[in-house]
């Protein structure tokens, strides 16, 4: 059985100092991370805060993703893929369910057809000139509406490998917005040759 709250932050608190900071991660110390470790230090370890506050849009009347069922780059009759703007990396797009599901709560053919058009996207996404990946995310703290990440990683930034990416897109200057529309058009296109579903006419 998993830690309970408290028991989960008194074990943490065994490695952190007299002001509750945790010593520096390993991922600190790898190449890609975008901080160097020197005069870096962690923020002090809260206590837990139960019950957690709800997330946005708990409610499906009250939300936004739900608010938004019709907007996209792409869309069929479940799912729609938006783009996200005003990112320092290539390209960054969000998949979405048209209804109200969160991940635990898509039925069996869902999750299968997230699967399946992860798939084609993350491979649209790597079949543009100059990105050498996509990054696949799901998180779920901020939002109850399902909401799956791709991120494009450039061609060639050898520090943008992995996990700290989605750190180094907050951190560099915001790409051309108008290479980033054109190359979401291109991943549409392409999802409806390869998987189906429509471009809306908003979207060109």
């Amino acid at each position: 059985m998993a830690l309970r709250p408290d028991e989960f932050y008194d074990h943490a608190r065994t490695a952190a100092d007299g002001e509750r900071r945790l010593p520096l991660a390993r991922m600190t110390g790898w190449e890609i991370s975008p901080f160097e470790p020197d005069g870096l230090r962690v923020a002090p370890l809260r206590a837990p805060v139960l019950p957690e506050p709800a997330r946005h849009g708990e409610d499906a009347s009250d939300c936004d993703a739900c608010r938004g069922r019709d907007e996209g780059i792409w869309l069929d009759d479940r799912w729609r893929l938006t783009r996200i703007t005003g990112v320092g990396v290539p390209l960054v797009l969000m998949l979405l369910p048209r209804d109200h599901f969160d991940l635990a709560d898509l039925t069996d053919g869902l999750a299968a057809e997230l699967g399946v058009l992860s798939t084609h996207i993350a491979r649209h996404v790597q079949a543009l000139p100059h990105i050498a990946r996509a990054h696949v995310h799901r998180f779920g703290d901020g939002g109850a509406h399902l909401h799956m990440w791709f991120f494009a990683r450039p061609e060639g930034q050898a520090q943008l490998y992995g996990s700290w990416m989605v750190v180094w897109d907050d951190l560099l200057p915001e790409y051309p917005a108008d290479v980033a529309e054109a190359d979401a058009a291109l991943v549409a296109d392409a999802l409806v040759a390869s998987y189906g579903g429509h471009r809306p006419a908003a979207a060109g």
